[in-house]
């Protein structure tokens, strides 16, 4: 059964993250790593199928002691840094968004194109690599969207060992947790 009764895509970074075997039944795409390729997917996604909801799943690194699947309601640009030109870090020079919300309960998500091993510059919960770029595709084309993160590491030294053991308990909280309660 369809999670949402809405025509829904969810979108995430790498097929081993979420193979279409674990929900056959539901519309899976996969945007690639960085900010730039979950972009061009979601204009792509929303382009060709129109979707009502646009739900994003992946795993992020904790700044703090979080484990498990946490929903994401708040998405900042954790590499953008124009702060010699009087922007605050994580602000877009020029444009009136620094974060993005979709009036949702949950954890801030800072995005960049690096795979977080030391404690970024931006305050946020959790970092990633696409929900950023999702979240402002999705509001600039009035989509809504959710976001779900499994914690695969501790954004540390260790963090790319920590997400190759642990993608795949993300995979089961999703499925688990999100399709069965939340949506």
């Amino acid at each position: 059964m369809p999670i949402d009764s809405r025509k829904t895509v969810i979108l995430v970074a790498l097929e081993n993250e979420l193979p279409q075997n674990i929900l056959p039944d539901e519309h899976i795409e996969y945007t690639g790593v960085g900010k730039i390729n979950a972009t061009i997917k979601t204009l792509e996604v929303i382009q060709e199928f129109n979707p009502d909801i646009i739900v994003n799943f992946g795993t992020a690194g904790s700044l703090g002691k979080l484990t498990g699947l946490h929903e994401v309601s708040v998405f900042k640009q954790r590499d953008m840094d124009a702060t010699e030109l009087g922007f605050s870090i994580g602000e877009t020079p020029f444009e009136n968004v620094s974060s993005i919300t979709f009036g949702r309960e949950g954890l801030s998500c800072g995005t960049g194109d690096s795979f977080v091993t030391e404690k970024p510059k931006v305050k946020t919960d959790l970092v990633d690599m696409e929900a950023y770029a999702i979240a402002k595709v999705c509001l600039a084309k009035n989509k809504d969207f959710r976001c779900f993160k499994f914690v695969s590491d501790n954004a540390d030294e260790t963090a790319g060992n920590d997400w190759k053991q642990n993608i795949e308990n993300g995979r089961i909280a999703f499925k688990k947790i999100v399709l069965d309660q939340i949506l």
